[in-house]
């Protein structure tokens, strides 16, 4: 009945404010947040997401809501006439003819990329019982504490993003006793939350950032989001950044996926924070 009643006084100005034919929608590049595709499925606009690379022209996987392919939180099912596999250590293996020849002028690459006949995405997957896709992380991204515990930061951002406190979230670590994170509220949303509960913040982002009401509150969203995870993998301690990510900024590249390296030297302040290194 809800559901209803939001399609009829708000989902409908969404619709209309598109041009009222849209149909779907298709999501790429970066993972989307599982709670914007239930509340666009919800709005019947679906957003499908899919996977694929430009040595694989480009579609690996995506999902098909018509053919009853749709599971929010994966990239959907491999397309036909394409083999995948996933390799021992999580790496997602592709075999297909959509799957380049090499790289031009660049034998090298070409050898490492393409080898016994499968092309190597780079990305860490795995394939669940029902046959859809889900991309966990970057094997390039993923690292080792000082414990020698493997960390995939991105399956951790995604499940932290999920929260309305957090907009951008990095998470930190490598050759270090624990994960930690830099976290950039989501300013618009942790205002209105003061609001409500009337409490006084700053006038800037810095002061927001700086605020102990809010720092306490998002801490009780990681504890919450911290429960998903294994001992090892849980943000043991966090530092909120004064500013927005941007791509202007520098933390974001063009397609709003994380610039590591320099984010971490954007906030080496707070890394040393973190981890005492000062």
């Amino acid at each position: 009945f809800q559901l209803k009643i939001a399609r009829k006084l708000i989902f409908s100005k969404w619709k209309e404010g598109l041009g009222g034919n849209l149909d779907l929608m298709v999501s790429g590049s970066a993972a989307l947040q599982p709670r914007l595709t239930r509340v666009f499925a919800a709005a019947e606009i679906p957003v499908m997401e899919g996977y694929g690379l430009t040595e694989t022209s480009p579609v690996i996987a995506v999902n098909d809501q018509r053919n009853k392919g749709f599971k929010i939180g994966t990239v959907g099912k491999p397309i036909r006439n394409l083999e995948v596999k996933i390799a021992q250590d999580g790496e997602i293996l592709i075999k297909g003819p959509n799957v380049m020849l090499g790289y031009f002028n660049d034998p090298e690459k070409t050898a490492e990329a393409l080898q016994d006949g499968y092309f190597h995405t780079g990305d860490i997957g795995e394939i669940d019982g029902e046959g859809f896709l889900k991309i966990t992380d970057r094997k390039k991204e993923m690292f080792k504490t000082s414990g020698g515990k493997y960390i995939a930061p991105q399956m951790i951002e995604n499940a932290m993003k999920q929260s309305r406190f957090i907009e951008q979230i990095m998470v930190i670590g490598e050759g270090e006793k624990m994960p930690a994170a830099f976290i950039q509220p989501n300013f618009e949303f942790v205002k209105e939350w003061a609001k409500i509960h009337r409490i006084t913040l700053g006038s800037t982002d810095k002061e927001i950032s700086e605020n102990k009401d809010v720092i306490k509150r998002i801490d009780e969203e990681v504890e919450s989001i911290n429960k998903k995870f294994g001992h090892w993998e849980q943000i043991k301690r966090f530092e909120l950044t004064p500013d927005v990510w941007s791509i202007d900024g520098g933390q974001l590249t063009p397609t709003l996926k994380l610039k590591r390296k320099i984010i971490k030297e954007i906030y080496k302040d707070l890394y040393a924070k973190i981890y005492g290194n000062n």
